[in-house]
């Protein structure tokens, strides 16, 4: 098989990550660079010999005609270029997180590749990390029980969060979401990669199941603890007979049994896992997912179902009440809110 020709848009660092994994894939090969910082791009083709620089992703995919593209800008240009790289042809895209700006977009993205049969994927890398493959193997076999409860804690419901809400489908084997209830607010000006985000919310999700999901968020003085068991931020999966601190900041992984004298801290080093760097290993993935037929475990069906419980968090803000998915409202009602006033520090007096 020939060797697919790969374009990287977006020469940051996330596309210099994404990079590493297509050099060290046998079956790519870097074909082109672009960035509105012609520096940027120039860098990185000079490191690949063959490799193009490019300014504008446009000119470059009539030309290049790509067979995989990263796509590793800010949240408000996804759409346009993943929709660009679905219709010139693009077998394979592999895209940053978070998904886009608004529901309507997202979903459009997904839509888009699904009818050019391109195979999509969006970094939700987590899912490849070991103590979340450990994680999860423990709960398949019973550690703690049956599942009953996914709880995180992080500054935002949209960038960092967007890897929660994937980890709630991950631990729950992708059963949909049944509602949300939640509510946010809007204490300053906060944006991350261009993207207004809320500095605080709570959201409970019910998933179809009965597992319950809740996510608590601030960027007001550090993360906030969910329950006495998050005090260091992260994710917790409580089940029937003990629970699992995941991605701590002190400890990988910690595993807590009903009865037991003292917690656990289950050995990591052995973990199989598809490549130490788990953004790596969600490109290799989505490579040998193409090449096999199969759904990628970044895909973005999946990642469109952590992107739905966002923007159902703002949506029931926004309606104050409980919203029955799957959603129906196509905008943002975090950006809808501010725009008219509903919301933010604009309205209260707060800086």
């Amino acid at each position: 098989m020939a060797k697919l020709k790969t374009a990287v848009i977006g020469c940051g660092g996330r596309g210099r990550n994404h990079t590493e994994a297509y050099a060290q894939s046998k079956d790519t090969e870097l074909a082109a660079f672009v960035d509105i910082v012609p520096e940027r791009a120039k860098q990185l083709s000079e490191k690949y010999p063959g490799a193009a620089a490019y300014t504008d992703y446009r000119k470059m995919l009539r030309e290049v005609k790509p067979d995989v593209v990263a796509m590793c800008t800010w949240p408000e240009s996804h759409k346009r270029i993943v929709v660009a790289a679905a219709r010139a042809g693009a077998k394979i895209i592999n895209a940053e997180k978070p998904m886009a700006p608004t529901y309507g977009e997202a979903l459009a993205m997904h839509r888009e590749c699904e009818k050019a049969g391109a195979v999509c994927t969006y970094s939700h890398q987590r899912r490849f990390s070991s103590d979340f493959v450990k994680a999860k193997q423990l709960l398949k076999d019973g550690a703690i029980g049956e599942l009953r409860r996914l709880e995180g804690s992080c500054p935002n419901m949209f960038d960092w969060g967007t890897h929660w809400f994937d980890m709630m489908f991950f631990f729950n084997d992708q059963v949909p979401a049944s509602w949300v209830m939640a509510q946010i607010d809007v204490s300053r000006d906060s944006k991350v990669f261009g993207a207004t985000l809320e500095t605080s919310g709570v959201s409970f999700v019910k998933f179809q199941n009965e597992v319950n999901g809740l996510m608590i968020t601030t960027s007001e003085g550090g993360e906030p603890p969910a329950n006495a068991l998050m005090d260091r931020g992260g994710f917790l999966v409580v089940g029937t007979e003990g629970t699992m601190l995941v991605h701590a900041h002190e400890c990988p992984l910690e595993l807590r049994r009903i009865g037991g004298k003292k917690p656990e801290r289950p050995d990591l080093s052995k973990v199989e896992v598809l490549h130490p760097d788990p953004t790596i290993a969600g490109i290799l993935d989505s490579i040998d997912a193409w090449k096999k037929g199969r759904e990628p475990e970044l895909a973005s069906r999946k990642a469109l179902m952590a992107t739905e419980l966002i923007f159902a968090t703002y949506e029931s803000s926004r309606s104050r009440g409980r919203i029955a998915l799957p959603l129906k409202t196509k905008d943002s009602a975090l950006l809808a809110m501010l725009a008219d006033g509903q919301i933010g520090y604009a309205k209260s007096g707060r800086k």
